[in-house]
């Protein structure tokens, strides 16, 4: 799973609020929400984000890990013998 917690942090450290983002470069309101709740933002909105926040793509976007077999289970399969890492 992709979230942006990382980003909120970076944010306060370089002084920019949600605020700024939207009015200021032109973020939507609907990805800032979409951030907010962790769904799915396109690469051009992490690009944008990087250049205004002068940063790299690691101090906004954090993958944690799921369990396969749950979550996935149904987009593909996993041999009964292997394990997700």
């Amino acid at each position: 799973m992709i979230v942006y917690d990382k980003l909120w942090e970076t944010m306060k450290e370089k002084g920019i609020s949600q605020y700024k983002l939207i009015h200021t470069y032109g973020i939507s309101p609907a990805q800032i929400t979409r951030l907010k709740k962790n769904s799915n933002v396109n690469t051009n909105t992490l690009d944008m984000l990087c250049e205004i926040l002068d940063c790299e793509l690691e101090a906004i976007v954090e993958y944690k890990p799921t369990h396969l077999r749950g979550y996935y289970e149904h987009l593909i399969k996993i041999p009964k013998n292997d394990k997700p890492q």
